[in-house]
């Protein structure tokens, strides 16, 4: 079975998680530059069977979209033109990096672990994986 992976766009930095191959639980893989991402998941797709790309949607607290969401369609239009039989969904994202600054506290990281902000989105990506997982589960 081929894994999921899931995205954390940011302007700077994009955390990236996976799934195991049999799909139950997700896992951090690494923080990428985000001006190299598409070419480092053009990459990775050529080492490893990825069945669905789950990108965060980026939301503010009441719904809207941020202002972040122009990139994130910029990408996803660019992979689905690329890469049409890989899929890529969008998934709520509201919350995950406050979600992963808890984890990392109940982790026992000291506070400047917990400042590292590659380590946030890595736990962020991991968060809306594992989040889409459960959904998917719930259907």
């Amino acid at each position: 079975m081929a894994r999921i992976l899931s995205i954390d766009y940011g302007k700077k930095r994009t955390g990236l998680a996976v799934t195991d191959p049999a799909q139950i639980i997700a896992g951090g893989l690494v923080t990428v530059a985000t001006s190299e991402l598409f070419s480092f998941l053009t990459d990775y797709i050529k080492k490893e069977p990825v069945e669905r790309i789950v990108i965060g949607e980026p939301k503010q607290p009441d719904g809207r979209p941020s202002e972040n969401m122009a990139r994130v369609v910029q990408f996803v239009n660019r992979w689905r033109k690329a890469y049409p039989e890989i899929p890529i969904e969008f998934y709520d994202e509201r919350f995950t990096s406050v979600l992963a600054h808890r984890a990392m506290i109940d982790g026992g990281l000291h506070k400047k672990a917990r400042q590292n902000k590659a380590l946030v989105d890595e736990i962020s990506a991991t968060i809306i994986l594992q989040s889409y997982l459960e959904s998917v589960r719930r259907r």
